[in-house]
């Protein structure tokens, strides 16, 4: 198995996960608020990777982390709960599918990567097959909704470019600690201000908080930024159709959910989306290509 194919492997580990979160919070945290919810995984997740690293930032490493923080996590989490409380479920999916595409966009302009018609093609299909797996016929649109779901994709789209721009000179461990413990800080105010009282958590609040943190925060988003600066960043964000690619396929093996045709050719352009963007990306690191490479170390 190549370096590449390995990177590639272990990254997406980290949005396969992430497709739980859907199925954890309601099993086990169906009396949590979501805001709640994505302080409690952010927060005590980053200062136990603090703890380990015992490494803070310095100079204007402490504004940058805090900028990635808010754009990785805390500005992007709270648009997207305001996207799936106004809108159904497969239409909010189907607004924040739209980030790889805008990856693409603003990988163009702010690591000088060429634009590529199969990365566009790629990201097009793989919204078509979100689309295919999780709207409904009777799907309603709600404007305000709509437009915190293309924020919120707009927010971390953003800071998958600038984690990758940047290129803090530390472990994706430590610069995981710091961006989940920022954006868990900027999320406090938020839950204090406007969120109900924490409730006495039971077992099973427990056990989903631990997979949410420890899993679903510390341990995929190490994975992530660890892709991040190692390889493109149009073909990481493919990845990202791979959550709820696993959250229907959960679906249908715990809570019973059918599998219809129209969601299995969702399934199969998801996958062909990933594996088109792959072919672009293995054309792109050719000694001939410019721009962003597929390398750590060689973004601008």
């Amino acid at each position: 198995m190549t370096t590449r194919t390995s990177d590639l492997l272990l990254t997406a580990i980290a949005p396969a996960i992430w497709g739980s979160t859907y199925i954890v919070t309601t099993e086990f945290l169906p009396e949590y608020s979501p805001m709640t919810v994505a302080m409690l995984r952010a927060l005590p997740a980053g200062l136990l990777l603090l703890m380990v690293v015992r490494q803070l930032p310095t100079g204007h490493w402490w504004v940058r982390a805090f900028a990635l923080g808010a754009l990785n996590i805390a500005i992007f989490l709270s648009l997207l709960f305001v996207a799936a409380y106004r809108l159904p479920g497969g239409v909010a999916a189907t607004v924040l599918s739209v980030q790889p595409l805008m990856v693409v966009f603003l990988a163009s302009v702010l690591l000088a990567s060429p634009l590529r018609r199969l990365s566009i093609l790629a990201a097009l299909a793989g919204v078509g097959g979100v689309a295919l797996m999780v709207l409904t016929p009777n799907a309603a649109l709600d404007v305000l909704g709509v437009a915190a779901g293309l924020a919120g994709a707009a927010s971390m789209a953003l800071g998958t470019v600038l984690t990758r721009k940047w290129q803090p000179p530390v472990s994706p461990l430590t610069l995981t600690g710091w961006q989940l413990t920022t954006g868990g800080v900027l999320l406090v105010p938020v839950v204090l201000l406007f969120e109900p009282p924490v409730p006495v958590p039971s077992a099973g609040n427990l056990l989903g908080l631990a997979w949410l943190g420890l899993i679903g925060a510390a341990l995929t988003y190490v994975l992530w930024f660890r892709g991040v600066a190692r390889l493109r960043s149009a073909t990481v964000s493919l990845l990202l159709f791979l959550s709820p690619l696993t959250a229907v396929l959960l679906g249908w093996v715990f809570l019973d959910q059918r599998l219809t045709v129209f969601q299995l050719i969702g399934c199969g352009l998801v996958l062909g989306s990933i594996w088109l963007g792959q072919r672009t990306d293995r054309e792109s690191t050719r000694p001939s290509s410019k721009g962003e490479s597929g390398f750590a170390g060689s973004s601008s």
